[in-house]
């Protein structure tokens, strides 16, 4: 396992086996509330791992015990001038879309607090994996503002519209049992397991053709919301882009001959 950081906030872990890549918050200190520095460290991780053909699936955890991330650092936030807000907010949005936008499958390991950034970090993932400790919820109307790292979007998303408006007008926390329940959270297993779970996960997940999971994962999210036939065709022309792939000749062949593939990843 080679590990690499990214300033002084984010760590990288590249799995030897596996083709997974772990991306660990790494802020214990601070619950791993999300600074500016934080931020832009977020962001070029994401984009280094986006452009590593070798990566397919990316685990989000954290190092912090009773945390998986509380939010935005309002210490830090408290000290800005309108104008300091203004200038860090393209580096904050950076580092949510960095997540939003990875190329190959993310899986989210939560357990502690995911709260207001922290869950819109979740929320970005394509799967979220929790453990029973688990508490989350975007409670930023009750500091004056509203969630800005996409959690007006992707919650809605995941748990429908009525209810995505009770939990972020109300504020209110969510453990792990009823965020199981109303689909915010999708494996919910026993106290301390979730990153073994989700690498678990990404490991059978990057097992596949990583042709097929980054077209994959572009037809799911640029489908979204689209109407039927306009779904029907984004899913087309994803796969008119494997479907002459060396991946897809491989995997043909290796189902016929009863073996397991061996990717050439184009």
């Amino acid at each position: 396992m080679s590990e690499e950081r990214f300033g002084e906030f984010v760590l990288v872990r590249r799995h030897e086996r596996g083709h997974v890549a772990e991306l660990v918050l790494d802020r214990p200190k601070a619950m791993n509330a999300v600074s500016t520095e934080m931020a832009r460290s977020i962001a070029g991780a994401c984009a280094a791992l986006g452009e590593d053909r070798d990566v397919r699936a990316v685990v989000l955890t954290s190092s912090h015990e009773r945390a998986f991330c509380v939010g935005a650092d309002l210490k830090e936030r408290n000290s800005f001038s309108d104008a300091d807000l203004v200038r860090q907010r393209p580096v904050a949005r950076a580092a949510y879309t960095g997540v939003l936008q990875l190329p190959v499958p993310a899986v989210a390991a939560v357990h502690g607090f995911a709260l207001g950034g922290g869950c819109e970090l979740a929320l970005s993932c394509d799967v979220i994996v929790a453990d029973r400790t688990a508490v989350m919820g975007l409670p930023e109307v009750s500091v004056g503002v509203i969630p800005g790292g996409g959690g007006t979007q992707l919650l809605p998303r995941r748990v429908g519209a009525a209810r995505a408006a009770e939990l972020i007008f109300t504020a209110r926390r969510v453990e792990a049992a009823e965020a199981r329940e109303i689909g915010l959270v999708d494996v919910l297993v026993e106290k301390g397991r979730d990153r073994e779970e989700a690498l678990a996960l990404a490991a059978r997940i990057a097992g596949n053709s990583p042709v097929g999971l980054r077209a994959a994962k572009r037809a799911l999210r640029l489908g979204h919301g689209l109407d039927l036939p306009a779904g029907l065709e984004v899913e087309d022309a994803a796969w008119r882009s494997v479907a002459f792939s060396g991946d897809r000749a491989e995997g043909v062949a290796a189902f016929n001959e009863k073996r397991r593939p061996e990717w050439p990843g184009e």
